[in-house]
């Protein structure tokens, strides 16, 4: 479109007042609806230094001393060429950094963990409005890349400044069974090489392997916070672990810390509130002691023997039953699994061996088909199992039975005691940013000063996939702070099927533009 042109005089361009006159009414119409956008973005934000800025709108549209479309007059046609597309693409990164950033962003489902109510390949519209869009931590980085600039592989963003937390008002708020979009809380230390397990549960993993394999060299520390309620060793597992990933780049990778806003996202569903007491017996949750529904969709594993060594689950069992291939696991040709089988009451065969054994995720209607097969002869439900949250805590919690625990809500204050402090430490130490250390009198000190309570500055929020037995989540790395929370999925715009090829089901058309609901 040609640029509109006011002609001024030259002895009236040097002049304030020259600049003023002559102007069109439709610029000055334009430059009335971007001030009103302006000033009602400050509002928004509710910060009223950027105020400033609309001198630089009004020299844009009315006054024009600095020569903003310069390259325009240029009587090379190469340059004006060069700088339109120079100034389509900024405007296009301003807009979609704007956009990013306030209103909605994509998201690919990259695990299982929330099958099958959200499927692996499926691309969600994620609304900032709904829980209302943070004011980002990191303001200079490059639209769409949340921490790693594609291909360079180098970071996406420039560490300073850095802007403290605060969230704009949207349309409403969390709610449970809400479908939440959230950067990953363990996220803030990674280990470039080995990003799964998280930072710290990768150090305890290896700093408890090296101990125990070298028993002759290391004893009980018990240096750590509430030692009568954690693992003796604990905190020599995470010495050891730290020292040992830290110090061993060709395995591990650089170690890198990350803000808030760039932590991978994750996407989980809501199950426990801010001042909830959380809890899952025999995989059933638990809100203030009473049961909570379970989706619709969720699933449980399962192992499942059938009738002869010759009789295998087909593809169109699979299908049947909506198991995707990253999911089917024959656990029978593995001999590692033969104490577990033993351990689970399935039978050996004549030849000593097991008869087929999958290891499946079902829902309860894949469940009620699986054993209406002839075939199949036991099922049995896994047994939970694994590290929780918090690391080496005495109780052994397990992903099927875990806590009861109280959910952090702002302001409210808990009484510290050696038992719940291992809950509750990240909380106040990385997430609240206190200096918090525990002397060998058992004594507790905040920010230097001795103390057995603590009020919390932030809501939290307990997230669990629907997928129970193969989802990370809050069992494994804790509780997820308010400032974390990203947005709300609206809908599904596409969905790929790995597992197919293109004339055979690989595009979802029927998941096209569903909505990502609370069921």
């Amino acid at each position: 479109m040609e640029e509109e042109k006011t002609t001024i005089s030259p002895e009236k361009e040097k002049s304030i007042k020259g600049r003023f006159s002559g102007v069109r009414k439709s610029r000055w119409i334009r430059f009335s609806i971007a001030c009103i956008i302006y000033i009602a973005f400050a509002i928004w934000l509710d910060n009223y230094y950027i105020l400033p800025g609309l001198l630089v709108l009004l020299d844009i549209y009315i006054t024009r001393f600095i020569p903003w479309t310069f390259w325009k007059k240029s009587k090379n046609k190469a340059t004006r060429k060069t700088m339109e597309w120079v100034d389509a693409i900024l405007y296009a990164l301003v807009a979609v950094y704007l956009i990013n950033t306030f209103f909605f962003q994509n998201y690919k489902i990259p695990s299982s963990s929330l099958e099958k109510t959200l499927l692996v390949g499926d691309y969600l519209f994620v609304s900032k409005l709904s829980f209302g869009p943070r004011v980002p931590n990191t303001p200079l980085s490059f639209p769409l890349a949340q921490h790693t600039m594609p291909v360079i592989n180098t970071k996406s963003y420039i560490e300073w400044p850095q802007w403290p937390y605060h969230r704009l008002k949207g349309l409403g708020q969390v709610e449970r069974n809400d479908i939440v979009v959230f950067n990953f809380p363990a996220g803030d230390t990674v280990a470039l090489k080995v990003q799964n397990p998280d930072y710290y549960t990768l150090c305890y993993g290896i700093g408890r392997e090296i101990v125990r394999r070298n028993k002759e060299i290391y004893f009980p520390a018990g240096d750590t916070v509430a030692l009568k309620v954690q693992n003796p060793n604990y905190s020599l597992y995470c010495k050891v672990g730290w020292e040992t990933v830290n110090s061993n780049k060709e395995d591990f990778g650089d170690i890198v810390y990350r803000p808030v806003d760039r932590r991978e996202n994750y996407v989980k569903r809501c199950i426990g509130m801010p001042g909830d007491n959380f809890e899952i017996r025999n995989n059933q949750v638990y809100i203030d002691g009473k049961p909570l529904k379970n989706p619709k969709e969720m699933q449980l594993n399962y192992y499942v023997m059938t009738s002869s060594p010759d009789i295998r689950l087909g593809e169109s069992n699979f299908r049947e039953l909506n198991v995707s291939e990253d999911d089917r696991f024959l656990v029978s040709e593995d001999r590692g699994y033969d104490n577990v089988l033993e351990y689970l009451g399935f039978p050996r065969n004549a030849d000593m061996g097991f008869n087929p054994v999958y290891r499946l995720p079902l829902t309860q209607e894949a469940l009620n088909k699986l054993k209406s097969y002839k075939f199949i002869t036991k099922i049995v439900p896994e047994p939970g199992g694994g590290d929780t949250y918090p690391l080496g805590y005495y109780k052994k919690w397990t992903r099927a039975d875990y806590g009861p625990v109280w959910i952090p809500e702002r302001g409210a204050v808990l009484k510290l005691t050696q038992d719940n402090l291992p809950i509750y430490e990240r909380v106040i130490r990385n997430y609240e940013g206190n200096d918090l250390q525990v002397k060998e009198d058992g004594k507790i000190y905040i920010n230097g000063k001795e103390t057995d309570t603590y009020q919390f500055k932030m809501n939290y929020y307990m997230m669990l996939g629907d997928n129970r037995d193969n989802s990370a989540d809050s069992r494994s790395w804790g509780f997820v702070p308010e400032d974390h929370i990203v947005g709300k999925p609206l809908f599904v715009w596409l969905s790929i099927d790995k597992d197919r090829g293109w004339f055979d089901g690989r595009i979802r058309f029927d998941r096209f533009f569903k909505c990502v609901t609370k069921d």
